[in-house]
């Protein structure tokens, strides 16, 4: 029997073209029917975060706006003339078709298309996304295969130490700037050098550096696997995958001393970084210990309905560094079969052989009608999206929006990863109990 998803917490594989967004002086063109850009642009842009359009981002995203009359005769031709327009008025080093679902049903030879423009030296890439194939992290994946095997350039020359950063789905994730920003300054923080291709400051000059990586990172429990033994296939660079973000003191020592001992780095340097970012950690967690542990305020208990990303990280900060118990963690970014034995065996190696329950669904009404029935002792803690809060006040919960959407707050340039990532965590997450008090 038929059943409908709702409060789904991702979007098409059109979506994707957030990703390309996402990469300066990159621009998507859109083969699609008209509005399905403009929708996508207002769940995941405006309505995530406040994160906004950017340049040829929003009502500038160009788009072959197809018809009745490119369904019966083949959109081929206003494709190419778009593509022809865009390459003359649009100042970008990389341009990126999408295909939505007509483009793909009616089949419109978007590669050849593509390949015609490659051939007079333009940097034109063609990625099949239409919608039914799947959410906008499988996109995602497509996109950045479709410039791996397009765009990128195998070289000769490696560059030591440069390690290419993959991570976050930008977009999808609203604090994916301040993220993949932290996990590179990780990164630097052991002497290697961070690549990453997504966020201000990269663009295209970090894309044609992919290929000199010493190695590629994935710091995700399964967004972006595929891309990199992509990498590995045709450019031999190997890739370290760490599946959890690494966040609060526990995570991101283990990650630190993960990524050093890959790249070689000598033990002793890599404890003495430990042990400074432990002190200054711990120097703002002692300031507060007074209200944190002493008051007894913090709830025990916590519920995650978010993306892998998130539910997995969060849950290892909450139960390894704050003592909380997880109760059931809801998974929602539509994982594959394939990988859901694997982030399920990673909720069973918290500390003190502490366990959670993992349940993998998409669908918002199924998971709040199952937190319903469980029995609170006291007030939970419920990290999810803003679809939450109505649950939350139902249940006497604590609420904070982490996870798609972000309808409730601005993000500019916040990151939850690392030690001051946790230590922003503990704020937004305490600063919802003191205010129960005032």
């Amino acid at each position: 029997m038929s059943q409908f998803v709702e409060q789904a917490r991702h979007v098409c594989a059109l979506g994707s073209y957030q990703s390309v967004l996402a990469i300066e002086k990159a621009a998507p063109i859109l083969h699609a029917g008209p509005g399905c850009g403009q929708k996508l642009w207002r769940t995941l842009g405006a309505a995530n975060g406040c994160q906004g359009s950017g340049y040829v981002g929003g009502h500038s995203v160009p788009c072959t706006n197809i018809g009745e009359k490119e369904v019966i005769f083949g959109g081929d031709d206003r494709l190419r003339d778009i593509v022809g327009n865009a390459l003359k008025v649009i100042d970008a080093e990389l341009f990126v078709i999408l295909t939505g679902c007509t483009s793909d049903i009616v089949g419109d030879d978007v590669s050849e298309v593509a390949r015609r423009f490659q051939e007079q030296g333009k940097p034109v890439v063609a990625v099949e996304t239409g919608g039914f194939k799947g959410s906008n992290l499988f996109g995602h994946e497509l996109v950045l295969d479709a410039i791996i095997e397009q765009y990128l350039q195998p070289t000769a020359e490696k560059e030591e130490g440069l390690v290419n950063i993959w991570s976050v789905v930008p977009y999808q994730d609203p604090f994916w700037v301040g993220n993949l920003k932290e996990i590179g300054n990780l990164i630097s923080l052991l002497g290697l050098t961070p690549n990453s291709v997504f966020g201000p400051g990269h663009g295209p000059e970090a894309l044609k550096r992919v290929p000199k990586a010493q190695f590629n990172l994935l710091v995700s429990p399964w967004v972006g696997l595929k891309n990199v033994k992509h990498l590995e296939e045709k450019f031999g660079t190997p890739y370290l995958h760490y599946p959890a973000l690494p966040i609060g003191p526990t995570e991101t020592a283990n990650f630190l001393r993960t990524v050093g001992n890959y790249a070689g780095i000598e033990d002793r340097r890599v404890e003495r970084l430990i042990g400074k970012l432990e002190k200054d950690y711990y120097y703002f967690i002692d300031r507060a210990a007074d209200s944190l542990l002493e008051t007894q305020l913090m709830p025990r208990r916590f519920v995650t309905i978010a993306d892998s990303f998130y539910a997995l990280g969060v849950a290892r900060f909450l139960i390894n560094d704050f003592g909380l118990l997880p109760e059931t963690q809801y998974i929602t970014d539509g994982v594959a079969e394939e990988y859901q034995e694997e982030i399920t065996a990673e909720f069973r190696k918290f500390e003190d052989g502490i366990e959670a329950k993992v349940v993998f669904s998409n669908d918002g009404g199924e998971i709040h009608e199952d937190i319903r029935k469980i029995k609170f002792r006291s007030r939970p803690l419920i990290l999810g999206s803003a679809w939450d809060r109505v649950l939350s006040r139902e249940i006497n919960g604590y609420q904070l929006s982490l996870a798609t959407p972000v309808s409730n707050r601005l993000v500019l340039n916040r990151s939850y990863v690392g030690y001051e990532g946790a230590l922003r965590l503990v704020e937004d997450v305490y600063s919802l109990v003191l205010e129960d008090f005032q």
